[in-house]
């Protein structure tokens, strides 16, 4: 009998620790490991102006799962998405040498994070998604589209570190991409 309540006691205190080793409400933390890819870019040293972007994902806590096991594991956020994203690009151009600034600016650079995501499998792959709106001091927009960028890599199984590590290189991608566009440099230009 004494045995049987042991296994119970244990049982339930395995059941405790696997709910509690779930990624639920972590914090959103900046871990790039790759680094931006400029090519040839023609710089721009009009000042721009960064919006907070909006997060118009439909599950905005949701932002990875492992699929290993038949029952998925979420991993979950209660942070603003969307303004993570937006203080990181902005912190990005400003590596690439252009000119963030608080205020106005020449031109303004607004978005809304659609695909903020990690798939585990047998990799971390991660897909972000932003639809960007660039606005001329007059109000008239220069460029309106969508920049994507993608990572992936192996990892140990279900930890939090490589999900902030793919998500933030996704974020590095997703930038490399939006610079390498000519139509996109134009409009940084505000012309």
């Amino acid at each position: 009998m004494r045995a049987r309540v042991i296994l119970l006691v244990l049982a339930a205190a395995f059941g405790a620790q696997a709910h509690a080793a779930l990624l639920v409400n972590v914090p959103l933390k900046w871990r790039p490991t790759s680094d931006l890819r400029l090519g040839v870019m023609e710089m721009s040293q009009a000042p721009l102006h960064f919006d907070v972007f909006r997060d118009v994902r439909p599950d905005k806590q949701l932002i990875g799962e492992n699929r290993e096991d038949p029952k998925p594991k979420p991993v979950t956020t209660q942070d603003d998405v969307g303004a993570f994203v937006s203080t990181h690009m902005r912190a990005l151009f400003d590596s690439a040498g252009l000119k963030t600034v608080d205020g106005a600016g020449a031109v303004t650079i607004s978005g809304e994070v659609t695909q903020f995501f990690v798939r585990e499998t047998s990799l971390y792959r991660a897909q972000v998604t932003v639809h960007l709106t660039v606005v001329g001091r007059d109000g008239k927009v220069l460029w309106s589209g969508t920049a994507s960028g993608d990572a992936k890599r192996f990892g140990r199984s279900y930890e939090l570190e490589d999900y902030y590590e793919v998500l933030s290189d996704a974020i590095v991608n997703t930038v490399s991409s939006m610079l390498q566009s000519p139509q996109f440099q134009k409009a940084l230009s505000g012309s």
